[in-house]
């Protein structure tokens, strides 16, 4: 029998919308193999309205499909917001790119 703390987990699962799980989707690939792969996943998001969820190091990519990002740096949230201003954030440039 279920407890009630996995009932109320299982309900929270299938209020939330969709969503699309991709860890490093342009890893190996060209420039214009990750522009298309960008169109593809913005197509994909936006035809069935999914939130997807990217672990990426390619920020072109990031920039061009995210509107909001949460950086983690050490498994710690270091940074989250609209993804502009996420990527100027000085200690998400000092933890990735090096001061």
């Amino acid at each position: 029998m279920e407890n009630s703390e996995s009932l109320r987990l299982r309900e929270l699962f299938l209020q939330i919308r969709p969503f699309f799980f991709l860890d490093e989707p342009a890893a190996g690939m060209n420039p214009s193999e990750t522009e298309e792969l960008m169109e593809t996943i913005r197509l994909v998001r936006d035809r069935f309205d999914m939130t997807v969820l990217l672990i990426e190091h390619d920020m072109k990519l990031v920039s061009g499909i995210c509107d909001r990002l949460t950086v983690l740096n050490f498994g710690q949230v270091l940074a989250e917001g609209e993804t502009a201003e996420v990527l100027h954030d000085e200690k998400v440039i000092k933890a990735y790119l090096g001061e």
